[in-house]
């Protein structure tokens, strides 16, 4: 049995961060899926007392909050390194992942990809037009700000993949399945051609919500 437990939603894009780091360190993982209507059942409030995902186990170690488990998973799994040595490299770093929390997901992706995406093809409901219009301006500012700091990089840290690539891509790849992405992500080329070389990587290849819902089925 894997050492790494991860208890997550399958199409949840922080689950798919810490599978993807798990991925990109070489280790052994094992799913233990869970549910969405099953986020407040007594069982996982246990694990995780604000009802999210994913939460990870470790050799006895229960840890939740995606940035935690992937800073964690760096250090106890060293190579390769997903955090830079230079200071500004890794204060950049820090920068995005903090941007993808509070600006990316909420407001943003919380708000356009449920109505998009989750409801439609979890609950069998119709978008919310309303709702994404209003959630636009502070959406086009986000991805402005993640193109902008992008650059001419080849990743979001510098000339090596970073935690940042691993937790912004997930919820960037969502967006290219929607009609926003015409207006968020098209038009910043170095952002499309960030997210071609992500999903071009194995632990993106072996993390989708394809693989992992057919992971969930087989528990």
């Amino acid at each position: 049995m894997s050492d790494f437990i991860v208890h997550s939603v399958a199409g949840s894009p922080f689950g798919r961060s810490v599978l993807a780091a798990l991925e990109e360190k070489g280790a052994s993982w094992q799913l233990s899926p869970l549910a969405p209507g099953t986020l407040q059942s007594p069982q996982h409030l246990a694990r995780h007392p604000f009802g999210r995902v994913p939460v990870l186990e470790h050799n006895g170690f229960s840890l939740y909050e995606t940035q935690a488990i992937l800073r964690y998973l760096d250090r106890v799994l060293p190579e390769p390194a997903l955090t830079p040595a230079d200071p500004e490299r890794a204060a950049r770093m820090d920068q995005v992942m903090n941007i993808n929390d509070w600006y990316l997901f909420h407001g943003v992706g919380n708000v356009i990809l449920f109505h998009r995406v989750i409801a439609p093809r979890l609950m069998g409901l119709q978008p919310d037009e309303a709702a994404i219009d209003a959630a636009m301006p502070r959406a086009r500012t986000v991805f402005a700000e993640l193109a902008r700091l992008l650059g001419e990089q080849s990743w979001f840290a510098g000339d090596t993949i970073s935690l940042a690539d691993l937790l912004v891509a997930p919820a960037v790849a969502f967006f290219t399945s929607t009609p926003e992405w015409t207006t968020l992500g098209a038009p910043h080329g170095n952002l499309v051609r960030w997210l071609a070389r992500m999903e071009g990587r194995p632990s993106m290849q072996a993390t989708t919500w394809e693989r992992v819902s057919g992971l969930a089925n087989a528990a």
